[in-house]
């Protein structure tokens, strides 16, 4: 996190003088009052990121080799990827289970009980099964024992496991040297089948990045994750909840209505720096409010929703000019304050889902959240130089 912040105060350390701003708002950008951001996007260092990987490759290896041999039938596969700043890494690691039966909770769209349409002795899985139902707690107990077992095995790195979040699918892990470190590890079943009904309006990238676009996407596996669905003050144990980050990192890495959007020798655009300022004015807006429970519901998933929404609004790369960064992050501010004052933020791959209903996070908490980021709109971030 140091690191991320000393990136950012490089943005504008680099610019001693804020320029005015000049550049004209394309056609059909709404207007807006807030002069040119405290820091300039040109010149700025080397991605922290690159050093962040090569310094924690030994963790990394090590972290992909937990669960390898110990439990077999429980991890066929992993994935990494780096979160906000170069010291957050999430690890998934993806189990393919092949014919099972969905059965939607509570007419959620995204949370599902989990059923074998055959299940032989032999499946050896069946230790988790429980009155026919594929357990999520169980299996995710045991996962968390198979990786507090793996850790005693490493001698060479301080490595400590939190304990476990209300709710949270992930074990989250702590590298204590050479600096900390803090990796998510979820289990995820891999489903190499149509995608649920509720999902078939969602994904709405035709005019984005193209219809035939979308229909590979939509041909990809899809997850599941031990995620707990609420059930009045209470939480349903055995559901698994519907994930995508797999395809919105594929979306990410193919942002542009162009194909060569931000290739070497292709128009480059803001949108990834967008979301990147996002991120961090919500963690940052956290960081300073810890320990209040207004912004404890919300995370960088809101942002990243709301940014998918608004390139699909805006979803030619000419828009997303990096000369007009400051107009383009400000449109991302703007729709996400106009979100949380409707409470209304539709889950980008099931539209049945609105991530801002009372359900999941309640009025007061937007209001707050949306009074904060106002003010830091209204005069000019600082709390990008705070902390």
């Amino acid at each position: 996190r140091e690191e991320a912040l000393a990136a950012f105060r490089c943005y504008w350390a680099r610019s001693s003088v804020v320029p005015q701003a000049t550049a004209i708002a394309p056609p059909g950008r709404r207007g807006t009052s807030l002069s040119l951001l405290p820091f300039s996007p040109y010149g700025r260092p080397p991605d922290d990121r690159s050093r962040g990987r090569q310094e924690t490759k030994l963790e990394q290896d090590q972290l992909s080799n937990f669960i390898t041999y110990s439990e077999p039938d429980l991890t066929r596969s992993a994935t990494l990827s780096v979160i906000s700043a170069p010291n957050e890494f999430d690890v998934m690691f993806i189990l393919e289970v092949p014919r099972i039966e969905l059965v939607e909770y509570s007419n959620s769209g995204a949370y599902y009980f989990v059923k074998f349409k055959r299940n032989p002795k032999e499946n050896p899985l069946n230790r988790f099964v429980e009155n026919e139902l594929l357990s999520a707690s169980k299996m995710l107990l045991k996962f968390r024992e198979i990786i507090k077992e793996e850790i005693k095995n490493i001698t060479d790195i301080k490595v400590v496991m939190e304990r476990k979040k209300p709710r949270s699918p992930a074990v989250t892990l702590l590298i204590k040297e050479p600096e900390e470190i803090s990796v998510d590890i979820i289990l995820a079943l891999e489903l190499r089948s149509s995608w649920p009904l509720k999902t078939t309006e969602g994904l709405p990238i035709k005019d984005w990045l193209g219809g035939k676009v979308r229909t590979e996407l939509r041909r990809k596996p899809f997850y599941l994750i031990p995620k707990n669905a609420k059930e009045g003050q209470s939480f349903q144990e055995e559901t698994w909840r519907l994930s995508f980050s797999h395809i919105e990192k594929d979306i990410l890495n193919n942002h542009g209505d162009s194909k060569k959007c931000c290739e070497t020798d292709g128009m480059k655009c803001c949108r990834k720096d967008c979301l990147k300022l996002m991120k961090y004015l919500l963690e940052q807006l956290k960081k300073k409010f810890e320990k209040r429970k207004e912004l404890s519901e919300f995370c960088s998933y809101h942002v990243k929703t709301a940014f998918f929404h608004l390139c699909v609004k805006y979803p030619k790369d000419s828009y997303w000019n990096p000369e007009d960064i400051h107009l383009c992050f400000d449109e991302c501010v703007a729709f996400f304050l106009e979100r949380l004052r409707k409470e209304e933020l539709q889950h980008f791959f099931i539209p049945g889902v609105n991530l801002f209903s009372q359900e999941y996070i309640d009025t007061k908490s937007k209001i707050f959240l949306a009074k904060q980021i106002e003010y830091e709109r209204n005069n000019q971030f600082p709390i990008f130089s705070e902390f």
